[in-house]
């Protein structure tokens, strides 16, 4: 087995690194020799009981100032890319760059013939001219491209290197939601969690449940409570009596048990998911889920089977549907049975395999 080192710019509790832990993970019980490099904080340290894992880390976060977070991006990059350079004779290497911020060690693979082999989790487009940047290096560097949808691969240049691999939950989420659809449909509580982004829903959310008083809102903010009330403010919205607001969370599987339904509200205008792993996650608990009716999360949210698509801004057909589901059982249960069936086809076990199997080839 070929030995993998892995790039990672930021160890956080996001997407793309649960989606990488789960990769590496699989890759450390069959033996595989995996160098991690990243910083230190995330869910990545979880790997740290496996022998065959070694860690390098340096030091790196946001900033509230652009300028000072481009300037430690900027250093990050010659650091990894001067560190990368150890790996020189080892033989047998392929360097696994995960989302498009670590250019500098995919250049220096290629300068030293290393396979590179990238985990494409973002959307260049949306996210502004400088992604647009990485993701045009991204597909002259490659020598293998893994999205995360079948939309988001339809956003680069066609290419044989392009493979599509469905993110996935961790098994252990899996193993603690208990699916309970009688009881999830009497708790009449509508769900999203989200970030602080007006493009993410977020206003669209709080006004729905202001035009809703008899249903119970939940909303989880990736983010800390004084910017939540920042927010809010400036925007000048008003939280309704039914609307509970939370900051970020370590740990969402408790709002999923006390959930009927699940929103993800992304302004398709404005911001176009990838893939959706909140979608995911509501479904593994054996929630319906309103979704948009564009981008990575439309492959899995399907009208009438596990869900609806609708548009963020038709919030008087996203309310009919959710009274239409909350007031027939026979209805919710059917849903809630399809989005079980679709959860099904996420498991960690394929993806686990077909990462293996991109960075084995040759």
């Amino acid at each position: 087995m070929k030995r993998v080192v892995c790039f990672h710019l930021l160890n956080d509790y996001s997407g793309s690194p649960i989606v990488l832990r789960m990769a590496l993970r699989g890759l450390l019980k069959k033996g595989c020799r995996v160098d991690l490099v990243t910083t230190r904080g995330g869910v990545l340290d979880d790997l740290q009981t496996y022998e065959n894992l070694t860690t390098h880390t340096y030091r790196y976060h946001f900033s509230t100032n652009p300028a000072v977070t481009m300037a430690r991006y900027i250093w990050v990059q010659l650091y990894t890319f001067v560190l990368a350079f150890r790996w020189l004779t080892a033989k047998k290497t392929v360097f696994y760059i995960n989302t498009l911020l670590p250019v500098g060690p995919a250049l220096a693979g290629r300068m030293m013939g290393k396979r590179v082999v990238y985990h494409y989790h973002e959307n260049a487009k949306a996210k502004g001219a400088f992604y647009r940047v990485l993701a045009w290096l991204m597909q002259r560097l490659a020598h293998q491209i893994i999205c995360v949808s079948a939309y988001q691969a339809s956003k680069l240049k066609p290419s044989k290197k392009i493979t599509v691999i469905p993110n996935a939950l961790p098994q252990e989420f899996a193993e603690r939601v208990k699916p309970d659809c009688e009881m999830a449909f009497k708790q009449q509580n509508i769900l999203m969690l989200s970030s602080l982004k007006s493009y993410k829903g977020t206003d669209e959310f709080i006004m729905l449940a202001a035009e809703m008083p008899e249903y119970h809102f939940t909303l989880v903010i990736n983010d800390e409570e004084k910017n939540i009330k920042e927010y809010i403010g400036q925007k000048g919205l008003s939280i309704s009596e039914n609307l509970c607001i939370h900051p970020r969370q370590d740990d969402v599987v408790a709002f999923y048990q006390q959930a009927s339904i699940v929103l993800n509200l992304s302004q398709r205008n404005l911001f176009i998911e990838t893939f959706g792993m909140t979608a995911l996650e509501a479904m593994t608990a054996g929630l319906p889920v309103i979704g948009p009716t564009e981008g990575g999360i439309a492959e899995i949210v399907k009208d009438g089977f596990n869900g609806y698509q609708i548009d963020c801004q038709e919030k008087e057909k996203i309310a009919q549907r959710i009274r239409e589901m909350l007031s027939n059982k026979s209805l919710y249960s059917l849903l809630a049975k399809g989005a079980l069936e679709t959860a099904k086809n996420y498991s960690e076990n394929r993806l686990t395999e077909a990462v293996e199997k991109i960075l084995e080839n040759d």
